[in-house]
């Protein structure tokens, strides 16, 4: 998978990937609203014979905006483009967003990223896209440029669940902040996942014989603390079963820093400095406040119970979650 982070110095784009299809949007999730725009992108790119790229831009702009309350990322930049590499894409252009970039006039934006640097041949967005300064370019904008360039341009539009709702990276968090990761699996098409550096800890796990691995999340996660059924894959592939804890750990260690701490089924070995990814496929219960390590123990007990008989069951959503979450 090729990933450019685009600038005013960099080389030209490789010839091999001009004249593209290209999706345009920020796709923080690549839920399934976002999915319905990717895969008429690979479709046009397949009927013409041409590349498939995509266009987003990191950081999000909310962040750029709001900086003390940057947005909960649903998928960062790594994560995203991975998936949009299982999808097909032949590369990943994250274009630099900044106060800079946000005064570029919509004309400015079609012919010097568009045109010149990418030589589009085809540009698939969502109905609602806009750009350039002050949101001034729009599908209209976009329609005629196209028209006046030389490229076509798809507008796909809003996409809906069974139940007619339409499906947001907004809702995706409000659902993960409830801790509801079996209604934001069917709005992603996959089972949310989070990747971070196994770190150590104070190893009272071990000591209890539910040895974890600790993850630090970033701050702007919102995911309900709690307990979940999880799958552990480390970076070689490898997948097992688990049980994560999310949280602060009431019993123990309440005005500790928040942390996700995954008791790794029929493992046994150093995790230390691996990054690794913890998928969520349920909700298991809220954090408690126990009266001491037994009752914690017997809980914990009982929550492997449950992730085990949970887990047994699972299936893939689709493809993407049969990359993520099924392969090995």
């Amino acid at each position: 998978m090729t990933v450019f982070h685009r600038n005013e110095t960099r080389d030209p784009l490789p010839e091999h990937l001009r004249g593209g299809v290209v999706a345009i949007g920020n796709f923080d999730g690549v839920h399934r609203g976002h999915q319905s725009v990717l895969n008429r992108a690979l479709e046009e790119a397949k009927s013409r014979g041409v590349p498939a790229l995509v266009l987003t831009f990191e950081p999000h702009p909310r962040t750029v905006f709001r900086p003390d309350t940057p947005v909960f990322r649903l998928t960062p930049a790594p994560l995203k483009a991975r998936i949009l590499e299982g999808m097909g894409f032949g590369a990943v252009i994250e274009y630099p967003f900044d106060r800079t970039f946000s005064q570029l006039s919509a004309s400015d934006f079609i012919h010097r990223i568009l045109l010149e640097w990418l030589h589009a041949s085809h540009v698939v967005t969502g109905f609602d896209f806009h750009f350039g300064k002050g949101r001034e370019g729009g599908p209209a904008f976009l329609m005629a440029a196209g028209g006046d360039n030389g490229f076509g341009v798809t507008l796909v539009d809003a996409f809906r669940d069974e139940n007619a709702s339409v499906i947001s990276s907004s809702y995706v968090r409000a659902l993960l902040g409830e801790g509801d990761v079996a209604q934001a699996a069917g709005m992603l098409g996959y089972r949310y996942l989070v990747e971070a550096e196994v770190i150590g800890g104070k190893k009272l796990g071990r000591e209890l014989g539910f040895p974890t691995a600790n993850m630090r999340l970033a701050p702007e996660v919102e995911l309900r603390p709690g307990i979940y059924a999880v799958r552990f894959r480390r970076p070689d592939g490898s997948l097992y079963d688990g049980v994560a804890s999310f949280g602060r750990r009431p019993t123990v260690d309440s005005d500790g820093e928040p942390l996700l701490e995954t008791f790794v089924f029929d493992f046994s070995g150093d995790l230390y400095g691996e990054v690794c990814a913890v998928t969520f496929f349920g909700h298991l219960r809220d954090e408690l406040k126990f009266d001491g390590l037994d009752p914690l123990v017997a809980q914990i007990r009982q929550d492997e119970a449950e992730a085990r008989a949970l887990l047994s069951g699972v299936t893939p959503l689709g493809d993407i979650d049969r990359k993520l979450n099924f392969a090995r």
